[in-house]
């Protein structure tokens, strides 16, 4: 009577099940960016959002695609026509490189809140090792007036 031994089998599948579980979430987005450190607490999500990227050089891209910043607004109108009606708007990140000047971050959320996409919200990374919800520092009391 022969008998194949499973155990190998379920080892190796255990092993790769966990490196994938390990390397999904590190294939959400192809843009490599810098994010500022945040202790904000993470969004809740009930879909996928739209991903706006400006890296260090200033480019815009939507998702993994680079896009001019002319054609940013069309394209997300494109893609939001797409949505089913009744459907709550779809989220739209703006990721900005630390070393990015500002105002190009919010030049990109002014041209997107400008053609009327209101769930508009900036990413940031937030810090390991640390709590994710910190409450601010009280401010010092004024000192008494003579």
């Amino acid at each position: 009577m022969a008998e194949i031994n499973v155990t190998p089998l379920v080892d190796v599948m255990l092993v790769l099940l966990i490196i994938f579980m390990v390397a999904a979430p590190l294939m959400t987005v192809g843009v490599p960016i810098d994010l500022p450190k945040t202790n904000a607490q993470a969004l809740n999500q009930e879909t996928e959002p739209l991903t706006i990227s400006v890296n260090a050089e200033g480019r815009i891209f939507l998702q993994e695609t680079e896009v001019p910043l002319e054609g940013l607004v069309p394209q997300l109108q494109a893609i939001m026509r797409e949505q089913k009606p009744g459907e709550q708007q779809r989220r739209i990140f703006v990721r900005g490189d630390r070393g990015i000047n500002y105002g190009r971050v919010m030049e990109v959320m002014g041209t997107v809140s400008s053609a009327g996409f209101t769930r508009v919200a900036l990413l940031a990374e937030q810090p390991s090792g640390r709590p994710a919800a910190v409450q601010a520092p009280q401010p010092a009391p004024a000192p008494p007036r003579r």
